[in-house]
């Protein structure tokens, strides 16, 4: 995902760890996509999509 995100907007991706499932992707401060909100992972593209908004 992080080569993904490179290819779409240019910016290399930091993994913060996390527990319990939890899959959030952040722009600063504002979610993007959250897997548990959703109840799935992204689809390939998705969130390059969501950063070229």
């Amino acid at each position: 995902m992080s080569a993904e995100i490179k290819q779409a907007v240019g910016e290399d991706a930091t993994l913060i760890p996390g527990g319990g499932g939890i899959f959030d992707v952040k722009v600063g401060d504002t979610l993007i996509f959250s897997k548990h909100k959703l109840g799935r992972f992204p689809i390939d593209g998705e969130i390059a999509e969501l950063l070229m908004k």
